[in-house]
């Protein structure tokens, strides 16, 4: 498996979607490659973040947001 496959790969490793095959060779990749571990536990990381932006849809927005930044993302939510 190459870094490019074993980063296409992590999303459906993590949801338990991998056939037993693709997991042993996203698993071997992660104990021989020196960089993917590190990617691999960032990536966690920021699927974690993720989940705890949207615990309390109804929190304002920090005051360290900028506004810009706020109607920007309002703006590419209308349909």
């Amino acid at each position: 498996m190459t870094c490019r496959e074993f980063a296409d790969f992590i999303c459906d490793y993590l949801a338990g979607e991998l056939p037993a095959d693709s997991r042993a060779r996203f698993e071997r990749h992660l104990t021989r490659c020196p960089q993917c571990p590190e990617y691999f536990r960032q990536y966690q990381l920021t699927v974690v973040a993720g989940r705890a932006a949207f615990d309390d849809l109804d929190a304002p927005v920090p005051e360290t947001v900028p506004e810009e930044l706020v109607e920007a993302i309002l703006a590419a939510r209308k349909p």
